[in-house]
């Protein structure tokens, strides 16, 4: 064992638990020298929450070989010598084939997580049982160059109003970069590609109404000074990074879930690993109740087929992803390969 190799005693459902933690003193952040054993305090700090947002569901964990400058990959399955409060689920990804995904149920499996030198934690919005039916609908709002996140709050704000017509309720949380995460439950009972149409159908139906302000564009060149609705985002082993995940920025920003009435006057760059601890002890988790009444797609599906029958069809598909029924041909995003 490494000499400076610390176990930690991690609190949960089960009982404590002893997690080893090697390399401690590793700085993972350089500018606020934010250090691996930081990070694994964050984590029990924020255990409960952390683990009720992104829990029960099959997980990516984004690991840094180094610190956030250094070489990263993604990590699906359980590695060889995962402790056994570590499971995973065999989920089905968009090519068809099936393999065994990461599930954490506690705050000892994360600390885990990033004694295996993970930073970004990549829940998917179905849970583990039922993994191919999503139980949250998730809209990534990205600002696009010339914009910022001021400019994503009225388009969020916006957006929950019009979730609301549809019967959703809807969650926001900062992207820990500069975009917003609006999510609404849902019950489970539809596959991802309905899901998917039930977020272009919001995405469609948020650009009518703010022309200036939205696109839905997959070419980066027609999308303006506008957001950018990530309808992609909604895909089968599509992710964004969970609430109260860490970001590999240099000012160790997190992900983190807001109460709408703060929304006007947050500032992204506030929550950080040294900052969200004490903000989730003082004022709470905003997204404690999220799933206690969640609501149907149908009336965002009813858009869809509304659109449909109106000359509207499918969308581009990521480039990696299958063919998929009814999609329009293939592009990339970006039309600086085909100058003409």
């Amino acid at each position: 064992m490494s000499s400076d190799a610390q176990v930690l005693t991690v609190d949960g459902p089960h009982g404590a638990r002893e997690v080893r933690l090697s390399s401690p003193s590793r700085v993972l952040w350089p500018e606020p020298g934010i250090t691996k054993f930081d990070l694994a305090h964050y984590i029990i700090a924020v255990g409960e929450a952390f683990v009720r947002a992104n829990g029960d569901r099959p997980v990516s964990l984004q690991r840094f070989s180094g610190g956030i400058d250094g070489e990263q990959f993604f990590s699906k399955n359980p590695p060889k010598g995962a402790p056994d409060y570590v499971r995973a689920v065999p989920v089905v990804y968009p090519s068809g084939r099936t393999h065994p995904q990461l599930v954490i149920d506690e705050p000892a499996a994360a600390v885990w997580a990033v004694q295996m030198n993970t930073i970004v934690f990549h829940p998917w919005p179905s849970r583990a049982e039922l993994a191919d039916n999503p139980d949250e609908l998730r809209i990534d709002l990205d600002p696009q160059p010339g914009t910022d996140f001021a400019d994503t709050i009225p388009v969020a704000v916006e957006l929950k109003n019009l979730l609301a017509e549809a019967g959703l309720t809807a969650f926001v949380k900062t992207s820990g970069n500069r975009g917003l995460h609006v999510f609404a439950p849902i019950t489970p009972t539809r596959e991802f590609l309905d899901v998917r149409h039930a977020v272009i159908a919001a995405a469609r139906e948020l650009e009518r109404r703010m022309p200036t302000q939205v696109t839905t564009n997959w070419w980066k060149e027609e999308r303006g000074e506008r957001i950018f609705i990530d309808y992609n985002q909604a895909n089968r082993d599509r992710t964004m990074a969970g609430a109260y995940s860490p970001r590999p920025l240099p000012h160790a920003p997190v992900s983190c879930p807001l109460e709408w009435d703060e929304l006007a006057g947050a500032n992204p760059h506030a929550f950080t690993i040294l900052t969200v601890p004490t903000r989730l002890r003082e004022r709470g988790d905003p997204w404690a109740a999220m799933h206690e009444q969640p609501g149907s797609i149908d009336t965002l599906y009813s858009w869809w087929e509304r659109d449909l029958a109106d000359g509207l069809g499918e969308l581009p598909f990521p480039p990696d992803f299958p063919k998929m029924p009814g999609e329009p041909p293939r592009v990339q995003p970006s039309r600086a390969r085909h100058p003409d």
